[in-house]
């Protein structure tokens, strides 16, 4: 399967949304989804037409992580590791149907934002397997569902409920069986409404204190943000549009 097949790139207006399509193994990571998801996250963060992307997968899983017999075979999943190392510039939400599990655990949580249906499963299992989360699961959940439930996912391997999740803080919103893909969606537009520019600086910073970097180097990394934001095009149409009351025309710049 070639990289185009085993991940759809699909652009609705502002909003770019990624499928992982390998279905029959339940969209697990190997190296052809592994560089199709390198490459569409790069094509996002390229293309000024674009404003936020959401990740979700075909078939009865969002990502059931990394396909063990492809990891066996040698095949190159570096491009995964790179991705959720940088993440997107642009804000990225999941949405979640089914399972999440592994490695398609830590796609999910390289995401700014999470939907998920009221079905689906949640975890990090690598322990079970003689493994831990390496990419990013076990020191990222934490600040996404707190130290005890963290611990409790990391140690254990089993998986949480979809409704866990909410209770915790993890998601944004959990939806009806088969919803997760057109409410993330919907929540992507209500982003793709917002000035580029703004929701980069705004996602970074929100990203930067969630990783529990100082106060005092937050102030010193909003500083260029600021100056660079509020001098552009679009913070002066932001004001005009508003006194015109009118949507404004953002350009990016």
């Amino acid at each position: 399967m070639s990289e185009e097949q085993a991940v759809i790139v699909e652009r609705r207006g502002g909003v770019m949304v990624i499928t992982l399509n390998r279905p029959e193994a339940m969209n697990a990571i190997n190296g052809a989804l592994s560089n199709g998801l390198w490459t569409a996250i790069q094509e996002l963060d390229a293309d000024n037409s674009l404003v936020a992307g959401v990740i979700t997968g075909t078939g009865r899983a969002f990502c059931a992580g990394m396909d063990l017999k492809a990891f066996a075979r040698g095949e190159d999943i570096g491009p995964l590791n790179k991705f959720v190392r940088s993440g997107a510039q642009k804000p990225l939400i999941a949405a979640v149907n089914g399972f999440a599990l592994a490695g398609g655990c830590e796609v999910m949580l390289t995401c700014d934002l999470i939907v998920a249906a009221s079905d689906a499963k949640i975890g990090i299992r690598e322990v079970k397997v003689g493994l831990f989360a390496a990419a990013g699961g076990v020191f990222r959940l934490p600040s996404r569902v707190g130290y005890a439930k963290a611990m409790e996912m990391a140690l254990t391997g089993e998986p949480i409920t979809a409704q866990e999740a909410l209770d915790a803080g993890l998601l944004s919103e959990m939806t009806e069986p088969g919803e997760a893909l057109n409410a993330a969606i919907a929540l992507a537009e209500r982003i793709a409404e917002n000035a580029p520019l703004a929701v980069k600086a705004s996602k970074s910073l929100v990203r930067a204190a969630a990783m529990g970097i100082e106060e005092d180097k937050l102030w010193e990394m909003q500083v260029p943000l600021q100056k660079s934001v509020f001098a552009s095009n679009d913070a002066k149409e932001g004001p005009v549009a508003f006194a015109e009351k009118r949507p404004p025309n953002w350009t990016g710049t």
